[in-house]
């Protein structure tokens, strides 16, 4: 494998098989490793909207998360309870953005619609939420818990700038797209419980960028069936890949290498993360439970010598729901 910096995170990983270099899985290795001004006078008040509407649109949100964003779905479920709702509502409505790329067939749609978002939540701050249950519970959370309307719009603007069907220049870019929405959202949820701390921001960021970059590796199947390439331009230069190879599904070393130096800089921001795990609130870490899913499908990837079309990355992991709570009771992250 090419020297790359990147894979430095998870040190050396190679195993001689039948004449080849192979990487190798060492013993111990993963181990080791804003302000709402309130308002007395609200055209749409809590009371307006405490009706049939307001339980059906909760629903909804979860729904909505249940059956798009299932690993969202369980940690939201392990928040305390008067803050479900909220991120209920938070996860939904980033679900109903990212999917605005694979549902549309044109990108003046999809800007149409991120436009709508854009003016949801000016309505939103200005007290005039839209009938939409999304838009309502997003109203909700928002009067309950304060959060910060421009983490929010970060999300939103980085969302639309992502509809052009373009690969990353580099590494570097994925990373600033998984900070303004990955990491925002993980910005809102710790304002959802009420955390104001500056580690327990830092690991937020990191978890939201490793979050970016393993979102994007594990949707690069379903990308290729239908002929989009996403990963990094300047690793696949490195290793001298093209996005045809990816399309051809081919699983040359080459190839691999490339998965490898991705997903080494996941593993990285993981272990960044829980660098500040001694300073970061212990109320703070149920917003960080997703790191059980990154962690083993990053375990996973390695398990198949990084074979990004391995069948065993597609399927659903059942004792993900008992290795999350396991986490949550041992107040780790």
């Amino acid at each position: 494998m090419a020297t790359s910096t990147l894979g430095s995170a998870w040190g050396p990983l190679r195993l001689g098989v039948l004449g080849t270099c192979r990487r190798r899985s060492p013993r111990g290795l993963w181990a080791r490793a804003r302000k709402l001004p309130g308002s007395a006078g609200s055209r749409r008040s809590l009371a307006a909207a405490s009706g049939s509407g307001v339980s059906g649109a909760d629903r909804y949100c979860m729904e909505l998360l249940r059956k798009r964003d299932y690993e969202g779905y369980l940690c939201s479920l392990l928040l305390p309870a008067e803050s479900r709702s909220s991120a209920f509502a938070l996860r939904a409505f980033n679900v109903e953005l990212a999917q605005i790329k694979d549902l549309v067939s044109e990108k003046t749609i999809g800007l149409m619609r991120m436009q709508f978002w854009k003016k949801t939540m000016d309505d939103i701050y200005s007290d005039n939420p839209p009938h939409q249950p999304v838009a309502i519970e997003l109203w909700k959370a928002v009067k309950r818990h304060n959060l910060t309307k421009r983490w929010f719009m970060k999300i939103i603007d980085e969302r639309e700038k992502n509809l052009d069907d373009k690969a990353y220049s580099n590494i570097q870019e994925l990373e600033n797209y998984a900070e303004n929405t990955q990491s925002s959202l993980l910005y809102l949820t710790l304002e959802i419980l009420g955390i104001k701390d500056l580690h327990a921001d830092h690991a937020a960021s990191h978890i939201g960028k490793a979050q970016g970059i393993v979102t994007c590796l594990r949707a690069t199947p379903y990308h290729g069936s239908r002929r989009r390439v996403f990963l990094p331009m300047d690793i696949c230069m490195l290793h001298g890949v093209s996005q045809e190879d990816f399309l051809r599904k081919k699983q040359d070393k080459n190839v691999r290498d490339v998965i490898y130096d991705i997903a080494s800089q996941a593993h990285l921001h993981l272990k960044h993360a829980r660098s500040f795990h001694k300073s970061v609130p212990v109320k703070a870490f149920p917003a960080f439970l997703q790191t059980v899913a990154l962690e083993d499908y990053l375990k996973k990837i390695q398990q198949v010598d990084f074979d990004i079309f391995h069948p065993s990355l597609q399927q659903k992991d059942a004792l993900l729901p008992l290795s999350l709570y396991i986490r949550s009771w041992r107040r780790k992250y």
